[in-house]
């Protein structure tokens, strides 16, 4: 799991930029499991893709949750945060979607997504200075282990997976 972020430096990041940041996660995680689930559904493993079609909703809402308090606060005002200087806060890694995907395999890849995000803002919050920024940090702190949690409590729910995979019994190219 790698995150990046370019030209954001927490000691420095206004509310409104915080705003912006956050609400930048939220549409990255929510386009990576948006593109998860158009694979699996091409893929024919229709539950995992329901599964990330859920997780498209819920970080759609979150993500409108921040954009109305930012827009309530700040109005039209321009943002200086873009999508190009973060990558992969929240977003599951790409590597992660798989054909013959189960329900279990989805919703582990999602709790990684939330376990991700609750490090990535645990380590910001040491660096934002202003108090505005800390609390909105801590927030989306809690918020990431409420996911977490969430996730966690849905994966405790299912049954184990079959001991076998689909792709283990494919026929190997044979000599002709």
């Amino acid at each position: 799991m790698t995150t990046h972020l370019q030209g954001i430096d927490f000691g420095q990041l206004s509310l409104r930029d915080a705003l912006d940041l956050a609400i930048l996660v939220e549409e990255e995680a929510k386009d990576r499991y948006q593109e998860f689930a158009e694979q699996l559904e091409l893929h024919h493993t229709a539950e995992a893709a329901k599964f990330f079609r859920f997780m498209v909703e819920n970080e759609a809402k979150h993500r409108e949750d921040l954009a109305e308090r930012r827009q309530v606060l700040y109005g039209r005002e321009p943002s200086t945060v873009t999508r190009g200087m973060i990558f992969d806060i929240e977003a599951p890694d790409y590597d992660e979607a798989r054909a013959f995907m189960t329900v279990r395999e989805a919703l582990q890849v999602a709790l990684r997504a939330e376990q991700k995000a609750h490090a990535f803002f645990v380590g910001a919050l040491p660096h934002a200075v202003d108090p505005a920024v800390r609390a909105l940090f801590d927030s989306l702190r809690l918020d990431e282990l409420e996911h977490q949690a969430l996730v966690q409590a849905q994966l405790d729910k299912l049954p184990p997976d079959p001991l076998g995979k689909p792709e283990d019994y494919g026929d190997e190219p044979v000599e002709q």
